[in-house]
């Protein structure tokens, strides 16, 4: 199946990716009496998901202020040259920055919206300016601090 296939989803199916991304380690018996199912289909409909590259993977829910990284600013990049060549140097370069929890590609006044995590507005600045604006052909950034997380949740509309 292609990136850009989209597979069909029914009820039982958007129940359990409900379920998984709530609870990744529920049980497949546990599983399926949410949904409905006994364990072999359930199991079934896991694999399929996954094999179909709705599910990606599983991972754990860390704790930002229990690791002392509850500083959360988004940046907006501008780059002195958006050719070809110059966004995939950027973009090759700013999954090196550990600090950086996300970064996308916009269309509008800047070249993309950057997510990063830090211990404190100091180590913000260490990385702002030791890392993110040393990055390859980075013209000009602008900070906004967050205050606080009022919804974060990823995926999970089903």
């Amino acid at each position: 199946m292609s990136d850009a296939t989209v597979p069909s989803l029914d009820r039982i199916d958007r129940a359990i990716l409900n379920e998984l991304a709530t609870n990744a380690r529920i049980s497949m018996v546990d599983l399926g009496r949410k949904v409905g199912l006994s364990k072999t289909p359930v199991a079934a409909r896991v694999r399929r998901l996954e094999a179909e590259g709705v599910i990606l993977g599983y991972r754990a829910e860390l704790s930002a202020r229990r690791l002392g990284l509850d500083h959360v600013a988004y940046l907006e990049v501008r780059l002195a040259d958006t050719r070809e060549a110059a966004l995939t140097a950027f973009n090759a370069a700013i999954r090196k920055v550990p600090e950086v929890e996300e970064c996308h590609m916009i269309a509008g006044g800047f070249d993309y919206l950057v997510k990063v995590r830090t211990r404190d507005i100091g180590d913000y600045r260490r990385v702002l300016g030791e890392s993110i604006s040393r990055l390859p052909h980075v013209a000009a950034t602008s900070t906004f601090v967050s205050m606080q997380s009022v919804r974060d949740r990823g995926v999970s509309q089903f």
